[in-house]
């Protein structure tokens, strides 16, 4: 078999009708082949058209919402959650998460809040604290550690 004595298969390939080069070409003259006016007789539609609906690059901003980027998050632990440390242990965010009290260290940092009592005297380091529950860890003899 050789390349140049392949035959063409008859049909294979069909020229495309061309619209609009007079009566005698078959889809000539007036509409060619669109019927009377109307929007798919024109020559284009705009990229994203919905026939008047809101178009969905335009509704989809309000499905998603938005997400602050620079937002803190911000781990919030109530002060009694901390009784489960013995006396004098040091607490951190990292035995914290050892303790099952929270999941993982969290970016942004670990908040303590004055909920409940604590009857413990900790040692803390690397915390926030809401102002009650300052109060409330020195009352029991609690140390904070800024580190």
């Amino acid at each position: 078999m050789q390349l140049d004595k392949l035959t063409k298969i008859k049909g294979l390939k069909t020229k495309s009708k061309r619209l609009g080069r007079g009566r005698g070409s078959g889809k000539g003259a007036h509409t060619v082949g669109k019927g009377a006016k109307g929007q798919k007789a024109r020559s284009r539609v705009p990229a994203g058209f919905e026939g008047g609906q809101t178009p969905l690059y335009k509704r989809l901003p309000e499905y998603g919402g938005f997400t602050n980027p620079a937002k803190k998050r911000i781990v919030i632990v109530p002060l009694y959650k901390l009784n489960v440390f013995a006396d004098g242990a040091e607490v951190t965010p990292t035995a914290l998460v050892e303790a099952g009290i929270i999941k993982t260290v969290p970016a942004d940092g670990v908040k303590i809040l004055g909920n409940g009592k604590i009857e413990k005297k900790l040692i803390l380091k690397g915390l926030t604290f809401s102002n009650s529950a300052k109060d409330k860890l020195e009352q029991a003899g609690g140390t904070i550690v800024n580190a």
